[in-house]
């Protein structure tokens, strides 16, 4: 529902069948990509845990470079997501204002942000302070949200008012747009009206975003992780593969506390 985005994902899953025209699987197992990283970054890369991988998320672009040609953008993001109306949110003049752009106010988002397809934005990361060490060690640093997000954002603590005067003096702040979008109920951001009630449930209608507490206003995606490690595991049905294939295949469904249920 997003024809103008594409996705691409390397993985030893399969590739599922019926995939949409704008998603992409390149076959690869963990080890041979581990090894495709190490040569490219000249670091040694061999990581136990997968999740060794969201560290190295500010590189995807350099690393990915040749899949790159043509495209304004590139991305990172997670894959407990539902993506609304992306360019809605992610307007032509928001895109062409700036070179990164975070669905958080004080950090880059790492569940998705979106970076200009430039060999300056491909290789910032290589300005985190020993990124090559820091990449190697194979223990997970959050190197994505937190060292990158320094780059952009100085002092990310102080108040609002002397936040904004350092980021003056910074300029890979001023071609970066940190907002925050709204996209993860139940965490410890608070909601659009300043209180701890999240939405309840999520309608997606035909590539739309809505919720049951913000009446029309869309989103731009649903970060559903507190959901995915709380509330679902202590269900007592479990939603079967073929049930979740047959609502996928649908225009409209709604995602709660209870998992996914159609809609009409």
């Amino acid at each position: 529902m997003n024809p103008d985005i594409d996705w691409l994902f390397f993985s030893d899953c399969g590739v599922p069948a019926d995939l949409p025209k704008n998603v992409r699987v390149q076959n690869i197992r963990y080890e041979d990509y581990c090894a495709f990283v190490a040569h490219r970054l000249a670091i040694d890369f061999h990581p136990g845990n997968p999740y060794k991988l969201c560290d190295i998320r500010p590189a995807f672009g350099h690393l990915h470079e040749n899949d790159l040609t043509g495209y304004d953008f590139w991305a990172f993001g997670d894959i407990d997501l539902i993506y609304g109306q992306l360019r809605n949110y992610f307007t032509d003049a928001r895109l062409n204002r700036y070179d990164l752009l975070s669905t958080h106010a004080r950090r880059v988002s790492g569940h998705l942000c979106l970076i200009r397809n430039t060999p300056r934005m491909r290789e910032a990361f290589m300005r985190i302070p020993n990124w090559q060490a820091r990449f190697s060690d194979p223990q997970h640093q959050a190197l994505d949200e937190g060292a990158f997000s320094r780059l952009f954002l100085w002092r990310k603590n102080f108040p609002e008012p002397l936040f904004k005067f350092v980021g003056l003096f910074n300029p890979w702040r001023r071609r970066s747009e940190f907002c925050e979008a709204y996209s993860t109920p139940n965490a410890r951001i608070v909601w659009t009206d300043g209180s701890k009630n999240f939405p309840r449930r999520w309608f997606w209608r035909e590539g739309r975003l809505t919720n049951d507490k913000d009446e029309e206003r869309e989103f731009p995606y649903l970060h559903f992780i507190v959901w995915k490690k709380q509330d679902w595991p202590a269900l007592s049905a479990q939603p079967c593969e073929e049930s979740m294939i047959t609502l996928a295949g649908q225009t409209r469904w709604q995602i709660s506390a209870m998992g996914f249920e159609a809609i009409s």
